[in-house]
């Protein structure tokens, strides 16, 4: 193998550029030439690579976002659109391709493996629902960025006697929301996997005010319902929670900033590892970190499911916690 081509695919997360700098100095080590593709999918289809050397890709392991920046293609999805890709692949030699993304990412990549060209995935979504992997680029950054917000909010709820309900990201997915309620001490927490009723949910910011509590917090993920908004609505209306309730969403902060230590080394052990899976000679698997041993996954399996919460367990623990 001579030539080889990396791109960071889908939502943006802390570690990326770690990752990349990681697989163009390892594919270079082996006498390679590394080439980036802008913009994903959308530049591969316009034939849109940068050759990376050990140059392009110093001073940014502390960068968030991506160097390379980042696009969804519709046209990617379709037979026709892979084809095309394949052939911008093949007009510039390319050999064998790494991808850093999410689930959507990691099919596109499952898709050209399925075309003939060898392809290593790595996990990179601050959403941590990648099946296959313990862990995935971006998280840990993204629940320190959580934290920080809730611990800068319950300094004024309590200073105002206050009800904060603070919207974590996490569409299809509670890791985020579960994690950081967790962590950040709060009194609930509202996730997609177990749907709650706003009487519930106020009875619960309730209950801290009739505990003698002087502020409470709840945490919601975006895709959970109700929505954020129907459940401030409703305690304000309702006037049964005892305090004021006010409503922060965090959106985009959670998804930029410097990676934390974890996500650097994360990135950094799954970039070298792809690389020396394509030096082995395998195709169609992710990196995927298990306790703390990385192991090929088959793409085909990470993108047939998604990474499951065990709500069971981490719910238990929030409902003790929140006391």
């Amino acid at each position: 193998m001579k030539r080889i081509a990396v791109m960071t695919s889908g939502g943006d997360a802390p570690g990326m550029n770690a990752a990349l700098r990681a697989v163009v100095r390892t594919g270079l080590s082996f006498g390679w030439e590394v080439y980036g593709i802008r913009q994903a999918y959308r530049g591969l289809l316009a034939g849109d690579f940068l050759k990376l050397e050990h140059r392009e890709v110093s001073g940014i392991i502390q960068r968030g976002g991506t160097i390379l920046q980042t696009a969804r293609e519709p046209a990617f999805q379709e037979p026709l659109g892979q084809k095309r890709g394949l052939r911008r692949l093949n007009e510039k030699g390319i050999e064998a391709v790494v991808v850093i993304g999410g689930d959507g990412s990691l099919r596109g990549a499952n898709a050209l493996h399925s075309l003939g060209v060898p392809v290593i995935g790595i996990p990179g979504s601050i959403d941590n629902d990648i099946y296959g992997s313990d862990m995935s680029i971006g998280v840990d950054t993204a629940l320190n960025t959580i934290l920080d917000a809730i611990d800068r909010i319950r300094d004024t709820a309590s200073s105002h006697e206050r009800a904060f309900l603070i919207e974590a990201m996490g569409r299809n997915c509670g890791y985020l929301a579960m994690m950081s309620a967790i962590l950040g001490g709060a009194e609930m927490v509202h996730i997609p996997e177990s749907p709650r009723t706003v009487e519930d949910i106020a009875a619960s910011l309730e209950n801290a005010y009739l505990r003698g509590k002087n502020h409470a917090i709840g945490v919601v993920a975006e895709g959970a319902n109700p929505k954020i908004t129907e459940i401030a609505d409703y305690c304000t209306e309702s006037n049964q929670v005892g305090f004021d309730v006010r409503v922060v969403i965090l959106g985009h902060t959670q998804r930029g900033g410097s990676p934390t230590a974890f996500d650097r080394l994360l990135a950094t052990r799954m970039g070298v590892r792809a690389v020396k899976m394509l030096n082995d000679g395998l195709s169609g698997v992710m990196v995927g970190l298990n306790g703390n041993v990385m192991q090929p996954i088959p793409l085909e399996d990470v993108v047939s499911q998604n990474r499951p919460l065990d709500i069971d367990r981490w719910g238990d623990i929030a409902h003790i916690l929140s006391r």
